[in-house]
């Protein structure tokens, strides 16, 4: 047997892929890839709704402590306003606290932004989608509308205020 002068040693022709097995390992990344992606998709969109669940939930229980802290006070109003800052949100109306470190605002996905001047109005995103909210100071509310089977900004509202 002759050996080939440009093959290194330790090496043979014998153990090189051919381009039958490259192509079946193509053919199965891209399946693989196929499946995978829109599931990573949606579990963004899920980590996104998560989120704002938390933001949500954190947000109605310092609305509440405020008002508790007004109470004893004796003062029966709820916050006026939930922030006063535009780069951060939900940090208070100046005079009393509310999230301690707020929230940063923007319009991506798995942000909230404010909606108008008030500091009343504000959208959650997600999957390019605005969840309207808002702040009711009378009552301390901070709800969306929320339906199971209604547009898509309702349905991501229900599934975040459930």
């Amino acid at each position: 047997m002759q050996k080939l002068k440009n093959i290194p040693k330790g090496h043979s022709l014998h153990s090189a892929f051919t381009i039958i097995e490259l192509m079946f390992v193509i053919v199965v990344l891209g399946i693989l890839s196929a499946i995978a992606l829109p599931k990573f998709s949606e579990t963004k969109n899920l980590a996104d709704i998560s989120k704002g669940r938390s933001d949500v939930m954190s947000l109605r229980s310092s609305i509440i402590t405020a008002r508790q802290s007004q109470l004893i006070k004796g003062n029966s109003n709820f916050i006026p306003k939930l922030s006063d800052n535009g780069t951060t949100l939900f940090t208070g109306d100046g005079n009393q606290s509310l999230l301690l470190y707020g929230v940063t605002a923007g319009v991506t996905d798995g942000h909230w932004s404010a909606t108008d001047n008030s500091y009343k109005n504000y959208a959650f995103h997600v999957h390019g989608v605005s969840i309207p909210f808002v702040y009711n100071s009378a009552t301390g509310k901070f709800t969306c509308n929320a339906n199971k089977d209604g547009t898509t900004a309702q349905k991501y509202c229900y599934q975040m205020t459930k």
